[in-house]
């Protein structure tokens, strides 16, 4: 059994690209659950696209309209939406935010 990591500090995490106009800095995860934060410039687009994890968006500030399963919804600082596995989801960013994006299971691709 792999040793449990209790503690994640933001200096051991740098942010990286997660498209353009978008970073993505993990914060803490586990094989079960991860914390992701992003960053929107206005405009910023985070395409179309489904996966097999449960996530959870919650919106720290800016505006953004996601589409979920066809639907759309503009949501701004202090809202949350949620993706269903495999649901086709994406954003636009349409003023300037910050999120938290969070999963389950881990996302191992966000890891390498």
């Amino acid at each position: 059994m792999s040793e449990v990591q209790n503690a994640f500090y933001g200096k051991d995490s740098p942010a990286g690209p997660a498209g353009e106009g978008v970073t993505r800095k993990v914060l803490a995860h586990s094989e079960n659950l991860m914390v992701c934060e992003l960053h929107f410039n206005k405009g910023a687009i985070g395409a179309l696209h489904s996966h097999p994890h449960e996530q959870i968006s919650y919106i720290i500030s800016g505006k953004f309209e996601f589409t979920i399963g066809g639907v759309k919804y503009v949501v701004s600082a202090g809202d949350t939406v949620y993706k269903q596995p495999n649901i086709v989801h994406g954003a636009v960013c349409l003023e300037e935010g910050v999120m938290l994006d969070i999963f389950t299971p881990e996302r191992k691709d966000f890891l390498k």
